[in-house]
């Protein structure tokens, strides 16, 4: 019932909030070109459900050809970083897109982060018990980390930093949501997630 549940939501919602959203997606639109030359959009190759590749989708927050000049984490004060793209990463509004991922069913609201697919080869066989659900907008890590290009800054090696800093709990946190999901954790997710990004989140 769980996986039929969530997926009817993840459609319903998705499909919602990109009509209800679509004014302020325009506006971020027309913000990214009048900022940089390039592309509104940034495509990433990523691991899906079962470790299959997709492209999701976010709002450029780079300059072109980002990916080649550095390495797969992002600090805060990357050069890479355009000025609208620092504004945009702050509240999360650069993940907008995925939307259309949930909505095409590559990925959910609720669910372990996507990663690129270099890292998911370096999985161990417990780890990659988190290519087993379809992955997600948010989950435990992103709110755990929400301020991750905070924690990078200053690094002279942001992906070693990530891997050092953020990578052990993060997977660990991807492991016990797999282990311990239900549509009750997914709304506490969500909720916290939104109480996070508008700072109204209580801490612990």
């Amino acid at each position: 019932m769980y996986p039929f549940a969530k997926r009817l939501f993840d459609l319903v919602f998705s499909l919602i909030g990109l009509v209800a959203l679509s004014p302020l997606m325009l506006v971020i639109a027309h913000m990214i070109r009048e900022d940089t030359p390039g592309p509104v959009f940034y495509r990433g190759t990523r691991a899906g459900r079962g470790g299959k590749p997709f492209q999701m989708l976010k709002f450029r927050t780079m300059v072109i050809n980002a990916d080649k000049i550095g390495g797969p984490s992002t600090s805060e004060d990357d050069p890479r970083l355009t000025k609208i793209g620092r504004r945009l990463r702050r509240y999360k509004l650069d993940e907008l897109p995925q939307l259309i991922n949930v909505l095409k069913g590559q990925m959910s609201f609720v669910g372990p982060r996507p990663e690129v697919l270099s890292e998911v080869e370096k999985y161990t066989p417990e780890e990659r018990t988190l290519l087993s659900v379809r992955p997600g907008i948010t989950d435990w890590a992103s709110i755990t980390f929400n301020n991750e290009g905070e924690v990078l800054k200053g690094s002279a090696d942001p992906h070693q930093a990530y891997l050092e800093k953020i990578r052990p709990e993060k997977v660990r946190l991807g492991m016990e949501y797999v282990r311990k999901r239900s549509l009750r954790i997914d709304l506490q997710i969500l909720f916290q997630t939104v109480a996070t990004i508008t700072g109204t989140r209580v801490r612990q």
